[in-house]
Protein backbone atom coordinates (compact mmCIF):
# COMPACT_ATOMS: atom_id res chain seq x y z
CA UNK A 1 0.00 0.00 0.00
CA UNK A 2 1.34 3.67 -0.86
CA UNK A 3 1.35 6.16 1.96
CA UNK A 4 0.52 9.30 1.29
CA UNK A 5 3.13 11.03 3.46
CA UNK A 6 2.55 14.92 2.61
CA UNK A 7 -1.61 14.37 3.18
CA UNK A 8 -0.15 12.40 6.97
CA UNK A 9 2.31 15.72 7.57
CA UNK A 10 -0.70 17.80 7.08
CA UNK A 11 -3.26 15.77 8.87
CA UNK A 12 -0.46 15.81 12.33
CA UNK A 13 0.29 19.41 11.37
CA UNK A 14 -3.43 20.65 11.59
CA UNK A 15 -3.41 18.79 15.29
CA UNK A 16 -0.93 20.87 16.34
CA UNK A 17 -2.18 23.56 15.27
CA UNK A 18 -5.56 23.25 16.29
CA UNK A 19 -4.53 23.06 19.87
CA UNK A 20 -2.27 25.79 19.93
CA UNK A 21 -5.38 28.14 19.06
CA UNK A 22 -6.85 27.40 22.30
CA UNK A 23 -5.56 29.16 25.66
CA UNK A 24 -7.45 29.87 28.55
CA UNK A 25 -5.64 31.80 31.71
CA UNK A 26 -6.64 32.07 35.31
CA UNK A 27 -7.21 36.01 35.65
CA UNK A 28 -9.18 36.14 38.68
CA UNK A 29 -6.59 38.04 40.22
CA UNK A 30 -5.57 40.14 37.63
CA UNK A 31 -8.96 41.36 36.92
CA UNK A 32 -10.50 41.43 40.86
CA UNK A 33 -11.61 38.18 42.20
CA UNK A 34 -9.24 37.33 45.04
CA UNK A 35 -12.12 35.31 47.42
CA UNK A 36 -12.87 31.87 48.06
CA UNK A 37 -16.37 30.34 49.09
CA UNK A 38 -14.61 28.53 51.92
CA UNK A 39 -15.13 25.01 52.53
CA UNK A 40 -19.05 24.11 51.12
CA UNK A 41 -20.18 20.46 51.72
CA UNK A 42 -20.02 19.37 47.90
CA UNK A 43 -19.68 22.89 46.49
CA UNK A 44 -21.24 26.29 46.24
CA UNK A 45 -22.83 27.82 43.12
CA UNK A 46 -21.93 30.37 40.68
CA UNK A 47 -23.37 32.32 38.33
CA UNK A 48 -21.89 34.38 34.84
CA UNK A 49 -25.00 36.44 34.37
CA UNK A 50 -25.88 40.16 33.75
CA UNK A 51 -27.55 41.15 36.59
CA UNK A 52 -28.20 44.73 36.10
CA UNK A 53 -28.94 44.64 32.61
CA UNK A 54 -26.04 46.91 31.62
CA UNK A 55 -24.22 44.37 28.95
CA UNK A 56 -21.65 42.61 30.92
CA UNK A 57 -21.78 39.43 32.08
CA UNK A 58 -21.35 39.66 36.21
CA UNK A 59 -20.59 37.16 38.46
CA UNK A 60 -22.30 35.97 41.68
CA UNK A 61 -21.17 33.02 44.15
CA UNK A 62 -22.74 31.38 46.69
CA UNK A 63 -20.74 30.05 49.84
CA UNK A 64 -21.87 28.36 53.48
CA UNK A 65 -19.38 30.08 56.19
CA UNK A 66 -21.17 32.46 56.86
CA UNK A 67 -19.75 34.85 53.70
CA UNK A 68 -23.37 35.36 52.53
CA UNK A 69 -23.52 36.15 48.42
CA UNK A 70 -20.72 37.55 46.75
CA UNK A 71 -21.69 39.96 43.98
CA UNK A 72 -19.21 41.09 41.32
CA UNK A 73 -19.91 43.84 39.27
CA UNK A 74 -18.77 43.78 35.36
CA UNK A 75 -17.08 47.14 34.53
CA UNK A 76 -15.03 46.81 31.19
CA UNK A 77 -14.25 43.51 31.72
CA UNK A 78 -13.08 44.06 35.88
CA UNK A 79 -14.70 43.14 38.64
CA UNK A 80 -15.75 44.88 41.53
CA UNK A 81 -17.28 43.35 44.93
CA UNK A 82 -20.18 45.67 45.43
CA UNK A 83 -23.61 45.54 48.04
CA UNK A 84 -26.64 44.66 46.42
CA UNK A 85 -28.80 45.83 49.61
CA UNK A 86 -30.84 42.35 49.40
CA UNK A 87 -31.30 41.33 53.06
CA UNK A 88 -30.32 37.63 54.35
CA UNK A 89 -26.93 37.03 53.36
CA UNK A 90 -25.08 35.35 56.18
CA UNK A 91 -26.70 32.21 55.46
CA UNK A 92 -25.27 28.95 53.87
CA UNK A 93 -25.98 28.86 50.23
CA UNK A 94 -25.94 26.39 47.22
CA UNK A 95 -27.26 27.92 43.99
CA UNK A 96 -27.77 31.58 42.43
CA UNK A 97 -30.58 32.08 40.13
CA UNK A 98 -31.21 35.55 38.01
CA UNK A 99 -34.85 35.40 36.48
CA UNK A 100 -37.31 37.72 35.65
CA UNK A 101 -39.93 35.38 37.22
CA UNK A 102 -42.54 38.31 37.04
CA UNK A 103 -41.94 39.31 33.17
CA UNK A 104 -41.50 43.17 34.54
CA UNK A 105 -37.70 43.56 32.59
CA UNK A 106 -35.63 43.50 35.77
CA UNK A 107 -33.82 40.78 37.03
CA UNK A 108 -35.00 39.18 40.57
CA UNK A 109 -32.69 36.90 42.60
CA UNK A 110 -33.49 33.01 43.84
CA UNK A 111 -31.28 31.55 45.89
CA UNK A 112 -31.09 28.01 47.01
CA UNK A 113 -30.28 26.79 50.67
CA UNK A 114 -29.96 23.06 51.86
CA UNK A 115 -29.69 24.47 55.88
CA UNK A 116 -31.92 27.72 55.97
CA UNK A 117 -34.61 27.77 52.97
CA UNK A 118 -34.61 28.80 50.22
CA UNK A 119 -35.47 32.65 49.20
CA UNK A 120 -36.74 34.49 46.08
CA UNK A 121 -36.20 38.05 46.64
CA UNK A 122 -38.17 40.85 43.68
CA UNK A 123 -35.94 43.64 42.32
CA UNK A 124 -37.99 46.65 43.08
CA UNK A 125 -35.33 48.92 40.74
CA UNK A 126 -32.32 51.21 41.79
CA UNK A 127 -30.90 48.20 43.74
CA UNK A 128 -33.62 47.56 45.80
CA UNK A 129 -34.80 44.11 46.72
CA UNK A 130 -37.76 42.80 48.68
CA UNK A 131 -37.52 39.33 49.95
CA UNK A 132 -41.43 37.97 49.20
CA UNK A 133 -40.91 34.13 49.72
CA UNK A 134 -44.06 34.28 52.39
CA UNK A 135 -46.26 36.28 50.15
CA UNK A 136 -45.17 34.16 46.55
CA UNK A 137 -46.32 31.47 48.19
CA UNK A 138 -43.12 29.21 48.12
CA UNK A 139 -42.04 27.20 51.00
CA UNK A 140 -39.79 28.91 53.94
CA UNK A 141 -39.15 26.30 55.91
CA UNK A 142 -35.95 24.01 54.55
CA UNK A 143 -36.28 22.07 52.04
CA UNK A 144 -32.21 20.68 51.59
CA UNK A 145 -32.62 22.50 47.99
CA UNK A 146 -29.30 21.75 46.46
CA UNK A 147 -30.29 23.13 42.79
CA UNK A 148 -33.04 24.86 40.68
CA UNK A 149 -34.26 25.52 37.42
CA UNK A 150 -37.25 27.56 35.83
CA UNK A 151 -39.00 26.81 32.68
CA UNK A 152 -42.56 27.66 31.37
CA UNK A 153 -43.62 24.48 31.27
CA UNK A 154 -47.35 25.07 30.87
CA UNK A 155 -46.10 27.78 27.83
CA UNK A 156 -48.55 30.93 29.89
CA UNK A 157 -45.52 32.53 29.22
CA UNK A 158 -44.20 32.74 33.17
CA UNK A 159 -41.09 30.77 34.36
CA UNK A 160 -42.09 27.78 36.79
CA UNK A 161 -39.25 26.64 38.85
CA UNK A 162 -38.49 23.02 39.77
CA UNK A 163 -36.67 22.06 42.73
CA UNK A 164 -33.63 19.54 43.27
CA UNK A 165 -33.83 18.49 47.56
CA UNK A 166 -30.97 16.41 48.89
CA UNK A 167 -32.26 15.65 52.14
CA UNK A 168 -29.22 13.89 53.87
CA UNK A 169 -31.22 13.42 57.37
CA UNK A 170 -32.28 10.12 58.30
CA UNK A 171 -35.77 11.49 59.62
CA UNK A 172 -37.64 13.91 56.72
CA UNK A 173 -38.74 12.69 53.70
CA UNK A 174 -38.52 15.37 50.94
CA UNK A 175 -39.00 14.81 47.50
CA UNK A 176 -38.63 17.43 44.43
CA UNK A 177 -40.82 20.02 43.85
CA UNK A 178 -42.56 21.14 41.13
CA UNK A 179 -43.54 24.97 41.63
CA UNK A 180 -46.46 26.53 39.02
CA UNK A 181 -45.80 29.99 38.44
CA UNK A 182 -49.24 31.85 38.65
CA UNK A 183 -48.90 34.85 37.10
CA UNK A 184 -49.53 37.37 39.97
CA UNK A 185 -46.21 37.32 42.18
CA UNK A 186 -47.45 33.66 43.82
CA UNK A 187 -46.63 30.14 43.01
CA UNK A 188 -47.87 26.94 43.71
CA UNK A 189 -46.70 23.25 44.42
CA UNK A 190 -48.12 21.19 41.22
CA UNK A 191 -46.08 18.65 41.74
CA UNK A 192 -48.73 15.60 42.71
CA UNK A 193 -50.75 17.01 40.06
CA UNK A 194 -48.27 17.19 37.46
CA UNK A 195 -47.00 13.75 37.85
CA UNK A 196 -43.66 14.21 40.30
CA UNK A 197 -43.62 11.60 42.28
CA UNK A 198 -43.30 12.32 45.78
CA UNK A 199 -40.32 9.71 46.54
CA UNK A 200 -37.07 11.03 48.16
CA UNK A 201 -34.18 11.02 45.25
CA UNK A 202 -31.13 13.03 46.97
CA UNK A 203 -31.32 14.84 43.71
CA UNK A 204 -28.52 17.38 42.68
CA UNK A 205 -29.51 19.16 40.34
CA UNK A 206 -31.94 19.07 37.24
CA UNK A 207 -32.88 20.89 34.07
CA UNK A 208 -35.59 22.10 32.31
CA UNK A 209 -35.26 20.60 28.00
CA UNK A 210 -37.02 19.94 25.22
CA UNK A 211 -35.84 16.36 24.12
CA UNK A 212 -38.61 16.05 21.53
CA UNK A 213 -38.44 19.45 19.98
CA UNK A 214 -42.19 19.55 20.46
CA UNK A 215 -42.14 22.64 22.04
CA UNK A 216 -43.04 21.45 25.44
CA UNK A 217 -40.45 21.49 28.42
CA UNK A 218 -39.46 18.34 29.78
CA UNK A 219 -37.47 18.13 32.86
CA UNK A 220 -34.17 16.04 33.75
CA UNK A 221 -32.69 14.77 37.43
CA UNK A 222 -29.41 13.88 38.24
CA UNK A 223 -29.43 11.75 41.70
CA UNK A 224 -27.25 9.74 43.76
CA UNK A 225 -27.18 6.29 42.90
CA UNK A 226 -28.29 4.97 46.22
CA UNK A 227 -31.88 6.86 46.24
CA UNK A 228 -33.16 5.73 42.69
CA UNK A 229 -31.99 6.28 39.26
CA UNK A 230 -31.65 9.34 37.31
CA UNK A 231 -35.62 10.55 35.94
CA UNK A 232 -36.67 11.79 32.47
CA UNK A 233 -39.93 13.33 32.42
CA UNK A 234 -41.46 14.36 29.17
CA UNK A 235 -44.40 17.21 28.93
CA UNK A 236 -47.74 15.87 27.88
CA UNK A 237 -48.45 19.04 26.99
CA UNK A 238 -51.72 19.34 29.17
CA UNK A 239 -49.80 19.77 32.72
CA UNK A 240 -48.90 16.80 33.35
CA UNK A 241 -45.36 14.68 32.89
CA UNK A 242 -44.99 11.15 32.48
CA UNK A 243 -41.46 9.58 33.67
CA UNK A 244 -39.65 7.83 30.84
CA UNK A 245 -36.59 7.45 32.35
CA UNK A 246 -36.25 3.68 31.53
CA UNK A 247 -37.49 3.64 27.78
CA UNK A 248 -35.32 6.45 26.80
CA UNK A 249 -31.83 4.96 28.29
CA UNK A 250 -31.51 8.12 30.06
CA UNK A 251 -32.23 6.36 33.59
CA UNK A 252 -28.71 5.85 34.97
CA UNK A 253 -27.20 4.57 37.86
CA UNK A 254 -24.65 6.27 39.29
CA UNK A 255 -23.33 9.03 41.55
CA UNK A 256 -24.63 11.49 39.36
CA UNK A 257 -24.32 15.09 39.61
CA UNK A 258 -24.34 17.74 37.06
CA UNK A 259 -27.33 18.06 34.08
CA UNK A 260 -25.66 19.73 31.40
CA UNK A 261 -26.83 20.09 27.87
CA UNK A 262 -26.41 21.50 24.29
CA UNK A 263 -26.35 19.63 20.77
CA UNK A 264 -22.98 18.45 20.57
CA UNK A 265 -23.03 17.05 17.57
CA UNK A 266 -25.42 19.90 15.73
CA UNK A 267 -28.22 17.29 14.45
CA UNK A 268 -30.70 19.71 15.98
CA UNK A 269 -31.46 17.82 18.84
CA UNK A 270 -30.36 18.43 22.92
CA UNK A 271 -27.75 16.07 24.13
CA UNK A 272 -26.99 15.64 28.03
CA UNK A 273 -23.82 15.49 29.50
CA UNK A 274 -24.34 13.64 33.37
CA UNK A 275 -21.25 13.62 35.78
CA UNK A 276 -20.21 11.02 38.24
CA UNK A 277 -18.18 9.30 40.39
CA UNK A 278 -15.77 7.78 37.58
CA UNK A 279 -16.85 7.51 34.00
CA UNK A 280 -19.46 10.33 33.07
CA UNK A 281 -22.21 10.02 30.61
CA UNK A 282 -22.54 11.99 27.63
CA UNK A 283 -26.44 11.01 26.33
CA UNK A 284 -26.59 11.21 22.87
CA UNK A 285 -30.36 12.17 21.52
CA UNK A 286 -31.49 9.93 18.84
CA UNK A 287 -34.67 11.78 17.68
CA UNK A 288 -36.92 9.35 18.94
CA UNK A 289 -37.04 10.19 22.70
CA UNK A 290 -34.18 7.56 23.03
CA UNK A 291 -30.40 8.17 24.09
CA UNK A 292 -27.31 6.79 23.22
CA UNK A 293 -24.51 6.82 26.02
CA UNK A 294 -21.45 7.99 23.67
CA UNK A 295 -18.85 9.32 25.90
CA UNK A 296 -16.48 6.45 26.10
CA UNK A 297 -17.23 5.92 22.22
CA UNK A 298 -16.19 9.56 22.06
CA UNK A 299 -13.36 9.90 24.64
CA UNK A 300 -15.06 12.31 27.44
CA UNK A 301 -15.91 10.21 29.99
CA UNK A 302 -13.58 12.08 32.22
CA UNK A 303 -13.50 9.03 34.73
CA UNK A 304 -12.29 10.85 37.97
CA UNK A 305 -14.95 12.44 40.62
CA UNK A 306 -16.46 14.76 37.78
CA UNK A 307 -19.04 18.28 39.36
CA UNK A 308 -20.01 20.47 37.48
CA UNK A 309 -19.43 20.83 33.19
CA UNK A 310 -20.06 23.02 30.08
CA UNK A 311 -20.76 23.32 26.39
CA UNK A 312 -18.70 25.61 25.07
CA UNK A 313 -17.25 26.51 21.37
CA UNK A 314 -13.71 27.53 22.79
CA UNK A 315 -12.43 28.18 19.48
CA UNK A 316 -15.10 29.37 17.68
CA UNK A 317 -14.64 26.88 15.28
CA UNK A 318 -18.24 25.89 14.79
CA UNK A 319 -18.37 22.46 17.39
CA UNK A 320 -19.16 22.33 20.96
CA UNK A 321 -16.07 21.37 23.38
CA UNK A 322 -16.51 20.35 26.97
CA UNK A 323 -14.49 21.72 30.24
CA UNK A 324 -15.57 18.97 33.50
CA UNK A 325 -14.88 20.38 37.12
CA UNK A 326 -13.91 17.69 39.39
CA UNK A 327 -12.22 17.20 42.83
CA UNK A 328 -8.88 15.15 43.55
CA UNK A 329 -9.50 14.03 47.04
CA UNK A 330 -5.55 13.39 47.67
CA UNK A 331 -5.97 10.58 44.82
CA UNK A 332 -2.91 11.80 42.50
CA UNK A 333 -4.20 9.26 40.00
CA UNK A 334 -7.54 11.19 39.08
CA UNK A 335 -8.10 14.34 36.99
CA UNK A 336 -9.18 17.34 39.16
CA UNK A 337 -10.34 18.98 35.67
CA UNK A 338 -10.43 18.86 31.76
CA UNK A 339 -10.65 20.48 28.84
CA UNK A 340 -12.37 18.26 25.90
CA UNK A 341 -11.32 19.47 22.72
CA UNK A 342 -13.79 18.10 20.15
CA UNK A 343 -12.14 17.10 16.77
CA UNK A 344 -14.22 17.67 13.35
CA UNK A 345 -14.96 13.37 13.55
CA UNK A 346 -17.11 14.43 16.74
CA UNK A 347 -14.95 12.85 18.98
CA UNK A 348 -12.80 14.59 22.10
CA UNK A 349 -9.05 15.11 23.24
CA UNK A 350 -7.69 16.27 26.16
CA UNK A 351 -5.25 19.02 24.62
CA UNK A 352 -2.09 19.54 27.37
CA UNK A 353 -1.64 22.95 25.70
CA UNK A 354 -4.86 24.46 26.51
CA UNK A 355 -3.52 26.30 29.55
CA UNK A 356 -5.45 24.17 32.16
CA UNK A 357 -2.10 22.01 32.89
CA UNK A 358 -2.13 23.17 37.06
CA UNK A 359 -6.22 23.26 37.39
CA UNK A 360 -5.53 21.23 40.30
CA UNK A 361 -8.87 22.42 42.64
CA UNK A 362 -11.46 20.64 44.27
CA UNK A 363 -13.68 22.27 41.91
CA UNK A 364 -17.11 22.26 41.65
CA UNK A 365 -19.91 24.41 39.91
CA UNK A 366 -18.64 26.82 36.97
CA UNK A 367 -20.60 28.82 34.45
CA UNK A 368 -20.00 30.64 30.84
CA UNK A 369 -19.90 34.12 30.55
CA UNK A 370 -17.90 37.08 28.31
CA UNK A 371 -15.10 39.01 30.71
CA UNK A 372 -14.69 41.64 27.80
CA UNK A 373 -17.32 41.01 25.23
CA UNK A 374 -14.68 39.96 22.87
CA UNK A 375 -17.08 36.96 21.74
CA UNK A 376 -15.00 34.06 23.30
CA UNK A 377 -16.49 32.37 25.59
CA UNK A 378 -14.70 32.64 29.53
CA UNK A 379 -15.74 30.48 32.06
CA UNK A 380 -15.75 31.17 36.46
CA UNK A 381 -15.11 27.93 38.83
CA UNK A 382 -16.32 27.82 42.48
CA UNK A 383 -13.94 25.64 44.20
CA UNK A 384 -14.17 24.62 47.66
CA UNK A 385 -11.46 23.85 50.75
CA UNK A 386 -10.97 27.58 50.93
CA UNK A 387 -9.13 27.84 47.14
CA UNK A 388 -9.71 30.42 45.16
CA UNK A 389 -12.18 31.33 42.67
CA UNK A 390 -11.00 30.71 39.31
CA UNK A 391 -11.76 32.59 36.16
CA UNK A 392 -10.63 31.21 33.30
CA UNK A 393 -9.81 34.02 30.29
CA UNK A 394 -10.24 32.49 26.94
CA UNK A 395 -7.15 34.02 25.44
CA UNK A 396 -7.46 31.72 22.10
CA UNK A 397 -4.97 33.16 19.35
CA UNK A 398 -6.95 32.52 16.42
CA UNK A 399 -8.86 34.85 14.13
CA UNK A 400 -11.97 32.64 14.04
CA UNK A 401 -15.61 34.85 14.38
CA UNK A 402 -18.46 34.53 16.18
CA UNK A 403 -22.09 35.60 17.18
CA UNK A 404 -23.89 36.56 20.25
CA UNK A 405 -27.21 36.34 20.82
CA UNK A 406 -30.10 38.24 23.24
CA UNK A 407 -32.98 37.31 23.62
CA UNK A 408 -36.09 39.22 25.07
CA UNK A 409 -39.81 37.44 24.95
CA UNK A 410 -43.04 39.46 24.29
CA UNK A 411 -45.97 37.20 23.63
CA UNK A 412 -43.14 34.37 25.59
CA UNK A 413 -41.50 35.01 28.84
CA UNK A 414 -39.60 37.70 29.03
CA UNK A 415 -35.90 35.63 29.80
CA UNK A 416 -37.13 34.21 26.20
CA UNK A 417 -36.22 30.66 28.68
CA UNK A 418 -37.14 27.87 26.24
CA UNK A 419 -36.14 29.37 23.13
CA UNK A 420 -34.38 27.21 20.83
CA UNK A 421 -32.03 29.62 18.28
CA UNK A 422 -30.79 27.85 14.68
CA UNK A 423 -28.38 29.44 12.65
CA UNK A 424 -27.44 27.85 8.89
CA UNK A 425 -23.90 28.35 7.02
CA UNK A 426 -23.64 27.07 3.87
CA UNK A 427 -26.81 24.56 5.00
CA UNK A 428 -24.43 23.57 8.19
CA UNK A 429 -26.41 23.99 11.14
CA UNK A 430 -25.82 24.72 14.56
CA UNK A 431 -28.37 25.11 17.64
CA UNK A 432 -28.64 26.86 20.80
CA UNK A 433 -30.88 26.51 23.65
CA UNK A 434 -31.65 28.72 26.19
CA UNK A 435 -31.73 27.97 30.15
CA UNK A 436 -32.31 29.39 33.07
CA UNK A 437 -30.58 27.21 36.10
CA UNK A 438 -28.38 24.33 34.19
CA UNK A 439 -25.10 22.36 35.18
CA UNK A 440 -24.08 21.55 39.08
CA UNK A 441 -25.50 24.74 40.51
CA UNK A 442 -24.92 26.94 37.80
CA UNK A 443 -26.42 29.92 36.16
CA UNK A 444 -24.73 30.81 32.22
CA UNK A 445 -24.22 33.72 30.38
CA UNK A 446 -27.84 35.52 29.23
CA UNK A 447 -26.20 35.38 25.82
CA UNK A 448 -26.03 32.48 23.54
CA UNK A 449 -22.64 31.98 22.01
CA UNK A 450 -21.51 30.95 18.62
CA UNK A 451 -18.54 29.87 16.88
CA UNK A 452 -18.74 30.86 13.03
CA UNK A 453 -15.30 29.80 12.13
CA UNK A 454 -13.93 31.43 9.16
CA UNK A 455 -17.71 32.47 8.02
CA UNK A 456 -18.09 35.83 7.82
CA UNK A 457 -21.76 35.89 7.05
CA UNK A 458 -24.44 33.71 8.48
CA UNK A 459 -27.21 32.28 5.72
CA UNK A 460 -30.23 32.06 8.25
CA UNK A 461 -30.81 32.76 12.08
CA UNK A 462 -34.02 31.52 13.03
CA UNK A 463 -35.44 31.95 16.51
CA UNK A 464 -38.33 29.55 17.18
CA UNK A 465 -39.91 31.04 20.65
CA UNK A 466 -41.84 29.17 23.62
CA UNK A 467 -44.71 30.87 22.36
CA UNK A 468 -44.72 29.38 19.02
CA UNK A 469 -43.42 32.55 16.96
CA UNK A 470 -40.60 32.49 14.82
CA UNK A 471 -38.61 35.24 13.35
CA UNK A 472 -35.88 34.74 11.36
CA UNK A 473 -33.28 36.43 9.45
CA UNK A 474 -31.30 36.53 6.65
CA UNK A 475 -27.86 37.49 5.64
CA UNK A 476 -26.92 38.15 9.52
CA UNK A 477 -22.67 39.73 9.38
CA UNK A 478 -20.05 37.68 12.49
CA UNK A 479 -18.79 39.71 15.01
CA UNK A 480 -22.08 41.25 16.27
CA UNK A 481 -23.99 41.23 19.44
CA UNK A 482 -27.93 40.62 18.42
CA UNK A 483 -30.13 41.74 20.49
CA UNK A 484 -33.75 40.14 19.33
CA UNK A 485 -36.91 40.73 20.63
CA UNK A 486 -39.75 38.43 20.37
CA UNK A 487 -41.38 39.37 16.79
CA UNK A 488 -38.64 41.29 15.33
CA UNK A 489 -38.37 39.66 12.07
CA UNK A 490 -42.21 40.74 11.24
CA UNK A 491 -41.76 41.63 7.01
CA UNK A 492 -43.63 45.00 5.58
CA UNK A 493 -45.36 44.04 2.77
CA UNK A 494 -48.92 45.16 1.89
CA UNK A 495 -50.65 41.55 1.87
CA UNK A 496 -50.32 40.40 5.62
CA UNK A 497 -51.25 36.89 4.45
CA UNK A 498 -47.96 36.96 2.33
CA UNK A 499 -45.66 38.34 5.63
CA UNK A 500 -45.57 35.53 7.09
CA UNK A 501 -43.87 33.80 4.28
CA UNK A 502 -40.49 32.28 5.46
CA UNK A 503 -38.08 30.88 2.48
CA UNK A 504 -34.60 29.72 2.81
CA UNK A 505 -31.56 28.71 3.45
CA UNK A 506 -30.36 31.70 1.17
CA UNK A 507 -27.98 31.16 -0.26
CA UNK A 508 -29.13 27.28 -1.13
CA UNK A 509 -27.41 24.14 -2.11
CA UNK A 510 -29.61 21.51 -2.15
CA UNK A 511 -33.39 21.70 -0.83
CA UNK A 512 -35.62 25.29 -0.50
CA UNK A 513 -37.71 25.41 2.49
CA UNK A 514 -41.08 27.25 2.59
CA UNK A 515 -42.67 28.04 5.76
CA UNK A 516 -46.56 29.76 6.01
CA UNK A 517 -49.39 29.45 8.12
CA UNK A 518 -51.57 28.57 5.11
CA UNK A 519 -51.72 26.59 1.90
CA UNK A 520 -49.34 27.22 -0.96
CA UNK A 521 -51.23 26.67 -4.61
CA UNK A 522 -48.79 27.41 -6.84
CA UNK A 523 -44.59 27.57 -7.10
CA UNK A 524 -42.57 28.67 -9.94
CA UNK A 525 -38.55 29.26 -10.60
CA UNK A 526 -37.23 31.38 -13.43
CA UNK A 527 -33.71 32.03 -13.92
CA UNK A 528 -32.03 35.56 -14.42
CA UNK A 529 -33.04 35.03 -17.69
CA UNK A 530 -36.80 34.99 -17.30
CA UNK A 531 -36.86 30.86 -17.85
CA UNK A 532 -38.73 28.93 -16.23
CA UNK A 533 -36.90 26.43 -14.55
CA UNK A 534 -39.29 24.50 -12.10
CA UNK A 535 -43.67 24.85 -11.91
CA UNK A 536 -45.90 22.98 -10.45
CA UNK A 537 -49.79 23.68 -9.10
CA UNK A 538 -51.12 22.43 -6.02
CA UNK A 539 -52.03 22.82 -2.73
CA UNK A 540 -48.58 22.65 -0.12
CA UNK A 541 -48.40 23.02 3.58
CA UNK A 542 -44.81 23.84 4.23
CA UNK A 543 -43.02 22.59 1.11
CA UNK A 544 -39.57 22.05 0.03
CA UNK A 545 -38.08 22.49 -3.31
CA UNK A 546 -35.14 20.10 -4.39
CA UNK A 547 -32.81 22.78 -6.28
CA UNK A 548 -29.62 20.74 -6.20
CA UNK A 549 -30.01 20.02 -9.84
CA UNK A 550 -30.02 23.62 -10.81
CA UNK A 551 -27.08 26.02 -12.17
CA UNK A 552 -25.37 28.48 -9.50
CA UNK A 553 -26.78 31.76 -10.01
CA UNK A 554 -29.38 34.20 -9.27
CA UNK A 555 -33.20 32.59 -9.31
CA UNK A 556 -36.97 34.37 -8.53
CA UNK A 557 -39.34 32.04 -6.72
CA UNK A 558 -43.18 32.93 -7.36
CA UNK A 559 -45.07 31.73 -4.37
CA UNK A 560 -48.69 32.04 -5.18
CA UNK A 561 -51.53 31.82 -2.54
CA UNK A 562 -55.45 31.81 -2.50
CA UNK A 563 -55.49 35.58 -3.98
CA UNK A 564 -51.30 36.84 -3.81
CA UNK A 565 -48.42 36.12 -5.05
CA UNK A 566 -45.13 37.62 -4.11
CA UNK A 567 -41.43 37.12 -5.61
CA UNK A 568 -38.49 36.18 -3.48
CA UNK A 569 -34.94 36.35 -4.65
CA UNK A 570 -32.64 33.56 -3.87
CA UNK A 571 -28.87 32.63 -4.77
CA UNK A 572 -28.30 28.63 -5.87
CA UNK A 573 -24.50 27.80 -5.07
Amino acid sequence: MKTNHSFCLIAILSYFISFSQINFSDSALQLGLSTNCGTPYLGSGVSFFDFDNDGWDDLSFATEDGQGLLFYKNTNGNFNLIDLNIPFLNSPTKQINWVDFDNDGDKDLFVTSNIDGNKLFENLGNSNFQDITLSSGLPTQNMFTNGATWGDYNNDSYLDVFLSNKDLTIDTFTPNYLFKNNGDGTFTNVSTNAGIDAFRHQTFCSVFLDINNDGWLDIYTSTDKAYNLNQLYRNNADGTFTEIGASSNTDLEFNAMTTTVGDYNNDGWIDIYVTNLGDSALLVNNGDETFTDMAIATGCEFGSTGWGAIFLDADNDTDLDLYVSGSLYSNPVLKSAAFHEQLIDGNFVIPNTAGFYNDEYNSYSNAIGDINNDGRPDFAVANGNNQSICLWENQSTNSNNWLKINLEGTISNRDAIGSKIEISIDEEKQFRFTHCGEGYMAQNSGSEFFGLGTNATIDYLKISWPSGTEDIFFDVSANQVLDITEGDSTLSTENFELSTIIVYPNPVKNELHIKHKNAINKLLITNALSQEVYATKKAFTNPNIDVSHLDSGLYFLTITTNNSSIVIKFIKH
